[in-house]
């Protein structure tokens, strides 16, 4: 399998090179001799068919799917959504953009594609997985919409087998370098020697700069161009005696043999010149590329290669958002470290709860003004630990925004709604995304496919992006918003005035609702300046016709304010505290004012 590297890390690929090989359903029309012939054939290669019809979200399958899909009950997977649930979450999103084309598919097109993921044939509490490659070609209409979808799935456990033994012998597919497998085996070996006798060595790790803008403006193939090229630029000034290898999609990792920290200092320089002193040339031209490097000394600040290697990105992130020097060396701070080892272990505990389904939901109820009812409850996220007791999103999401967990978070807490939607016909839910998730296409894959595009689900489902967010990459988030309102969804604006938005941001976003920030909330009746702000900020949401939210409603006073200020709907522990989702949701009405 020859993925872009720098696009997918052993989740869905779409390449949209060649051609795909699918079964016509509609020509063989119900002669049933030569299906089962073809079914004979599919078995023996491990593959089935399906034909898939985007307008019902109806599956049909081939007679033999449940043998080759790991004994699937395949009467259950007859809908598209159903069949979404059997797929890994991390690759669920991904797998119906590469079917579908993703938003912007071309129209009355037959687009090809070739797709790997994991299937997983007991559901997502089952234990079992299958890696499957599901080739074939999408019809999309005028509008570039999809229409049918035929082709078929091919059980290729034993092709990921050889892919992992070729990875594990030590080379990079993309670079020809050392992969970061092979990269931590010399590292390793570096930190024994240094336990065996005195020596100097240090490991430093070079970081692309701004890969995720180069991709997007110039295409992920000129990424890959890019990174092998600076690969080998890396490679002409690293000394013979030490090691270089590909660490991840944009940063390579050097281990550096009998150097002090002069000697790293220097070597760091000369990579950063041998990138940045002259302009990359690509098939599409010339592009301009730099590195950021940090390094570690060893073995005097690391005593493993994990710690090595967690010291490096520190001081690799230190280096990028410094406005001056490029490069860092770690430099111990027990301080520092002690919150790094608590972080690490809260990093743990979210992966374990995700894995464990131990990620939860409560709902606080939003109300309209005058009447306090419920018109909405916001999922608020909570995580239930080992010993039963349960902590709020607040002590923990920090961390899983540090480490890149917020898009898992977000698909499961995605997932949960979903689900009580369902469960629940007549409850509307809102629903915090994270600024990543913001503008990822993967996540809007997988909203379509949790709700197979079933606007009675999706109507009553708000979703909420921050102020800060939005404002950061406008054009990103207009975007986003309106792909939200074509599927049926509102938007909300959360923490209104916290960013200060201009009018002209407000208007072009189009976003449903606004809901203030409760720092200026908190403050009605005793600070006349928020009380000032908070009504300029309804009348100028009212203007462009947006309703508004006041937000951390915690007393009467707050309420008979707010209400004359015009606010459309309150939230806050007045109103009711965040109450976990039950088996058998149990919506309680708003504690009523006065």
């Amino acid at each position: 399998m020859s993925a872009s590297s720098n696009e997918f890390a052993g989740g869905v690929y779409v390449p949209r090179q060649r051609a795909a090989s699918v079964v016509d359903f509609e020509s063989r029309g119900s002669e049933v001799q030569p299906m089962l012939e073809l079914d004979q054939v599919l078995e023996s290669i491990r593959a089935t068919a399906y034909r898939w019809d985007f307008n019902s979200d109806t599956i049909e399958w081939a007679a033999n799917a449940s043998a080759v899909l790991g004994g699937v009950d395949i009467s259950k997977l007859h809908k598209g959504r159903a069949f979404a649930l059997h797929i890994d979450p991390e690759h669920a999103g991904a797998r119906y953009d590469g079917v579908t084309g993703g938003p912007h598919a071309a129209p009355g097109a037959a687009l090809p594609y070739t797709l790997h993921y994991r299937l997983l044939p007991e559901g997502r509490r089952g234990k079992s997985a299958l890696w499957v490659e599901d080739l074939g070609v999408c019809f999309t209409d005028a509008d570039g919409r999809p229409v049918l979808a035929q082709g078929t799935l091919r059980v290729i456990d034993d092709r990921r087998e050889r892919d992992r033994a070729h990875l594990a012998g030590g080379q990079d597919e993309l670079t020809g370098l050392l992969n970061r497998t092979q990269l931590t085996a010399e590292l390793s070996n570096l930190l024994s020697d240094a336990a065996r006798s005195p020596m100097n060595g240090a490991f430093l790790l070079a970081g692309v700069n701004d890969l995720t803008l180069i991709n997007e403006t110039y295409g992920y193939d000129v990424g890959d161009e890019l990174i092998a090229i600076v690969g080998q630029r890396l490679g002409r000034v690293v000394r013979g005696k030490d090691c270089l290898g590909r660490f991840s999609s944009n940063k390579f990792g050097v281990v550096l043999h009998d150097c002090n920290a002069d000697g790293v200092e220097a070597i760091a320089r000369r990579l950063m010149a041998v990138i940045g002193d002259s302009i990359v040339d690509t098939s599409v031209g010339a592009v301009a590329a730099t590195v950021s490097v940090g390094a570690v000394l060893l073995p005097e600040h690391a005593s493993s290669a994990q710690n090595a290697m967690g010291h490096a990105l520190q001081t690799l992130d230190e280096a990028r958002t410094s406005r001056g020097d490029q490069f860092c060396c770690y430099v111990p701070c027990e301080r520092q470290e002690s919150e790094r080892r608590r972080n690490v272990g809260i990093a743990d505990d979210i992966i374990r709860a995700l894995n464990d389904r131990r990620m939860m939901i409560a709902l606080q109820p939003i109300v309209t003004s005058r009447s306090h009812e419920p018109e909405l409850y916001e999922c608020l996220l909570r995580m239930r630990r080992l010993d039963g007791s349960v902590v709020s999103a607040s002590e923990f999401i920090h961390v899983a925004e540090q480490f890149g967990l917020s898009k898992l978070i977000d698909y499961r807490v995605l997932e949960l709604a979903v689900d009580l939607l369902r469960a629940t016909p007549k409850i509307k839910l809102a629903l915090n995304v994270s600024a990543t998730t913001a503008t990822d296409p993967q996540w809007m894959a997988a909203l379509e496919g949790f709700t197979g595009k079933d606007r009675t689900l999706t109507e009553r489902l708000t979703i909420e992006i921050t102020e800060t967010a939005a404002i950061s990459d406008i054009k990103a988030a207009t975007k986003f918003v309106s792909t939200l309102k074509a599927l049926g969804c509102r938007v909300a604006l959360d923490d209104f005035g916290a960013g200060y938005t201009s009018f002209r941001s407000l208007r072009e976003l189009g976003v449903d609702m606004v809901k203030i920030d409760g720092s200026f909330i908190k403050n009605l009746g005793t600070d006349a300046e928020d009380e000032m702000f908070v009504r300029t900020l309804i009348d100028l949401a009212r203007s462009f016709g947006v309703v508004t939210v006041g937000e951390w409603v915690s007393d009467e006073r707050t309420v008979k304010l707010l209400e004359k200020a015009g606010v459309a709907y309150m939230q806050g522990y007045f109103f009711g505290a965040p109450e976990l989702q039950r088996d058998e949701p149990e919506l309680k009405p708003a504690k009523p004012a006065g």
